[in-house]
């Protein structure tokens, strides 16, 4: 496409997005259900052409050098096609937030004043690789009452305009506009830069994908951004902690996937309990091959350590590296965590209760955590379902960003025939 045909293209995907996004906001949650279901069936049966699509994005993936890990993400397996029809009957299932009215009171005025929950409207999401994320996002957008439109990556361009099909029968089968969800056809790269420059018709973008795509959106972005840039993830060992229980959790937040955001990147450990700790920790990274990298005081105890430099402290490394530092007290461990945090996820490890109340008031991260893994930072483990993504950002949704993070609420007042004094 020319430039001027990108603009129109995604101009009409605007438009066609805030009109079904008024349909979308008024269905019943019945409907929403149906819509859900029917999308499951229909990527059910057609197993045999979602295979066939995802082969020609692989192929084509290949010949353009995809490395490893992307054609692994961007593959469709039987067993990823049947998780994805179980999500959408798991978000069927979910409680549908729409129109929930809270904090309902009576004024001296005598009107009543409450504030009711609503969709955010038209949801511009803008992902990478895995086309799994297209049934996700538009699961999740369509169960919280919103209009979406879906732009995957160009690797992955195949698969998604088979899933859109799929997507299409299940709104029509329940009577809604195709337009609630529409997937992005075209591959040109303007389509972003479009997507995100539209605010008289996209309300938020959601970016999923690497640190470099996330801040170029949230760098030119005209319309409000739901992100995080970086999972510089900490977990501190008090001289309180149980030490079998540290043990298990910073193994854990390690080791249990490394190129996820809430992967422990840092581990602080109390100077108290450091010689004691440390050296079984080294012999347990050690097994799985764990980089260490760490402070003088780390290395004195675990020679073997490499030295860490100060941009070790502020890395997300996505891979089998850990850097460790030895603090000399809490303060110093929550001054670090300040510090070098991208306010992802932070845990502490102690036993002492009055610590722990200081550690969650004074960690200023979208989660915090006592005596857990900081793995847990995630929609379905936090019991949301499923999740859009994480926010690190402190307006709006904050954290893993389920069905509620996709509406807002508005003060809704019930009176009869009040008129101010």
């Amino acid at each position: 496409m020319r430039a001027d045909q990108v603009t129109d293209y995604m101009h009409q995907l605007g438009r066609e997005a805030r009109q079904a996004s008024r349909v979308i906001a008024r269905a019943t949650t019945a409907v929403k259900n149906q819509a859900l279901l029917a999308i499951a069936e229909a990527i059910e049966a057609a197993h045999g052409e979602l295979i066939e699509a995802n082969q020609a994005d692989l192929q084509a993936g290949r010949e353009n050098g995809l490395d490893a890990a992307m054609l692994d993400r961007l593959a469709l397996t039987p067993a990823r096609l049947e998780a994805m029809v179980e999500g959408l009957r798991q978000v069927a299932g979910l409680d549908d937030p729409v129109g929930v009215i809270r904090d309902m009171k009576f004024l001296p005025s005598g009107i009543q004043v409450g504030k009711m929950r609503v969709p955010l409207g038209v949801i511009g999401i803008i992902y990478e690789s895995r086309p799994n994320v297209t049934v996700e996002a538009a699961s999740l957008c369509l169960k919280s009452g919103n209009a979406c439109i879906l732009r995957g990556g160009s690797e992955s361009i195949h698969s998604n305009r088979a899933i859109a099909l799929c997507i299409a029968q299940g709104l029509a089968e329940a009577g809604l506009p195709a337009n609630v969800v529409q997937v992005v056809e075209t591959t040109d790269r303007q389509a972003v830069g479009e997507l995100i420059t539209m605010p008289e018709f996209v309300d938020v973008i959601v970016p999923r994908g690497g640190k470099g795509l996330i801040e170029r959106i949230s760098r030119d972005a005209k319309v409000p951004v739901i992100k995080h840039l970086d999972g510089i993830c900490h977990v501190y060992v008090d001289d309180r902690a149980d030490l079998g229980k540290a043990e298990a959790i910073a193994l854990n937040a390690k080791t249990h996937r490394y190129g996820v955001c809430n992967a422990m990147e840092t581990l602080l450990v109390h100077q108290a309990v450091a010689e004691q700790f440390l050296p079984r920790m080294a012999d347990l990274y050690a097994s799985k091959e764990v980089e260490l990298r760490g402070c003088p005081a780390t290395r004195a105890i675990v020679p073997q350590a490499i030295p860490a430099t100060e941009e070790d402290w502020s890395t997300e490394y996505l891979a089998p590296i850990l850097s460790i530092r030895v603090v000399s007290d809490m303060d110093a461990a929550i001054a670090h965590i300040n510090t070098y945090s991208s306010q992802h996820t932070d845990a502490m490890v102690s036993e002492d209760f009055s610590r722990a109340r200081r550690f969650l008031a004074e960690v200023d991260s979208s989660s915090v955590m006592i005596n857990a893994s900081t793995r847990f930072a995630d929609g379905f483990e936090y019991g949301l379902g499923a999740e859009i993504g994480i926010s690190t950002d402190k307006i709006h949704a904050r954290g893993p960003v389920g069905l509620e993070g996709l509406t807002s609420e508005k003060y809704v007042v019930f009176g009869d025939g009040h008129i101010r004094q």
